[in-house]
């Protein structure tokens, strides 16, 4: 049990807290000099930062302009910032100093860059260069222009959601364009949340996911306006998670599967030194999580974690407890209060319950939306009404919805369906394993092979022909993987997902094709 401290209220990072009148009072005077730089209703400012104090402020002071702030993924190159820039028209972009480097020049010479040192304990963390902290060339000191500015007095508009880049898994990102939300949209929409994060006025919450991605962003735009105190972690740690959570009381979190395996993986006598008991709603979503991992969390934390599937289109379609969890081990749960989902065949029928097909989904009370400057996209994926992400899976007779892969994902292997996700999740329960990959390469003989990564836990040491022989005795053996590799340092995002395209291509790259 850690020493008692003073709970805090407000929104904190590291040894920095700011009420919520102060954060709002900011925020309005960001948006008087954005609206001074002509940023009006409809229009677009991006939003370069690591989790921070800064990037809620910036957020909500767009928002009340009636605009759309766009998170941008501070692991982007140059390049990627300035076509995310480019595609979403933005006239401004705030920054943290570091992060700007290099953007002159390559941004367009019409966008105003204002750039902010990042706090100590971001520095850190993160272990930034000090020379980074500097200004960047081609910027302005944002406490400065700040100074000089007078706090929007303007109309209150309808604040459209944050313009979310999907992560470009094929080609360019795709800027995720919600209209405005009518109050009837806006009432329903509220409900929802209110289900799936549980935020509410009194709760103490924590964020230790990148505000750059679409379900933390919500939560952290959601709890810094309603919660008591929103504690924002600056980069996830597993002890220093867990020190927070006991220190400050913690009720509620948005979590990744990633973040519980590296809580499980911390010694038992670290786990036991922390009160977790506070706790009663962890949410996650944004990755598949192992049934083992979920039931070890369960049994830690108590039966306070939750799940939902859904994506940035389509919003959260399901909805699953802990007790769905114990009793159907791997669903996503039952589907979302104002829900629809519509699983189709290959020849485009709609298929009946236990029928694997592609997902298709709809919340008809949800604002609809577009990706901004390609609606041709938009369209297809649009089937009736109903939108698809590219997951595959099924409902069950007791209306519990399983995901089984992504369609894109799916290998076929001599006229053959496999699920990659079938096999990492046997290969989660292996001994030494951290985590893994399963993806098709090119095969001369059945046009398609199975390709397996596999990460070691640190200090193991894991056999090829081990773990081909373990696969055989849980799977069929068109399903086990012709080819595996043993790495370390699997590429992946904050999120906890794998970049598995990094792994894929240069296979395909090689044999003159693409996928």
């Amino acid at each position: 049990m850690s020493a008692s401290v003073e709970r805090a209220t407000g929104i904190v990072s590291g040894d920095r807290r700011k009420t919520r009148d102060e954060v709002n009072e900011r925020a309005r005077l960001i948006a008087g000099g954005l609206a001074a730089l002509g940023v009006k209703q409809g229009d677009s400012a991006g939003i370069l930062m690591r989790n921070d104090i800064a990037f809620l402020e910036s957020a909500y002071a767009v928002m009340s302009l009636g605009a759309y702030a766009v998170p941008i993924n501070w692991h982007f190159k140059s390049d990627e910032v300035a076509y995310v820039m480019g595609d979403s028209g933005a006239r401004a972009l705030i920054g943290h100093a570091g992060l700007l480097h290099g953007l002159d020049g390559v941004v367009s010479a019409d966008v105003t860059m204002l750039s902010l040192p990042a706090p100590p304990e971001i520095v850190a963390a993160n272990r930034i260069d000090p020379a980074l902290s500097l200004a960047a060339r081609g910027t302005i000191d944002f406490d400065t222009w700040l100074a000089e500015q007078r706090p929007y007095d303007g109309p209150a508009l309808p604040q459209p959601q944050n313009m979310i880049y999907t992560s470009g898994t094929t080609g360019h990102p795709k800027g995720v364009k919600r209209y405005a939300p009518t109050p009837e949209q806006s009432a329903s929409m509220e409900a929802m949340r209110a289900l799936i994060y549980g935020l509410k006025p009194g709760i103490r919450a924590l964020l230790p996911g990148p505000l750059y991605h679409s379900a933390p962003n919500a939560f952290g735009l959601r709890a810094g306006r309603l919660c008591d105190l929103l504690v924002i972690m600056p980069r996830f740690d597993a002890e220093e998670f867990l020190r927070i959570i006991d220190q400050q009381k913690i009720d509620n979190v948005f979590m990744v599967p990633t973040m519980f395996t590296r809580l499980l993986k911390l010694p038992e006598h670290v786990r036991k030194s922390y009160d977790v008991s506070s706790l009663r709603h962890i949410i996650h979503a944004a990755a598949p999580c192992p049934a083992d991992v979920k039931r070890a969390m369960i049994e830690w934390f108590g039966p306070v974690i939750y799940e939902f599937y859904g994506s940035t289109e389509s919003g959260a379609v399901t909805f699953a407890s802990s007790e769905d969890a114990l009793k159907k081990p791997g669903t996503v749960g039952k589907i979302s209060p104002g829900a629809e989902l519509r699983f189709i065949g290959d020849d485009g029928r709609i298929l009946p319950q236990g029928e694997i097909g592609e997902i298709y989904s709809r919340i008809a009370a949800n604002p609809d939306f577009t990706y901004h400057n390609k609606p041709e996209k938009r369209a297809e994926i649009d089937r009736d009404g109903f939108i698809t992400s590219g997951d595959v899976g099924y409902i069950d007779a007791d209306g519990y919805v399983f995901i089984c892969d992504r369609k894109r994902d799916m290998v076929i292997s001599g006229g053959v369906n496999i699920y990659p996700a079938e096999i990492e999740a046997v290969l989660h329960g292996f001994s030494g394993v951290q985590d893994c990959a399963v993806f098709g390469i090119p095969d001369e003989e059945f046009g398609e092979a199975l390709m397996a990564v596999v990460e070691p836990q640190p200090g193991a040491r894991l056999d090829v022909a081990s773990i081909r022989e373990q696969l055989k005795l849980s799977l069929a053996g068109y399903k086990v993987p012709k080819h595996i590799d043993v790495q370390k340092n699997l590429p992946r995002e904050d999120s906890g997902k794998i970049f598995k395209r990094r792994l894929r291509d240069p296979y395909w790259e090689r044999a003159g094709r693409n996928i």
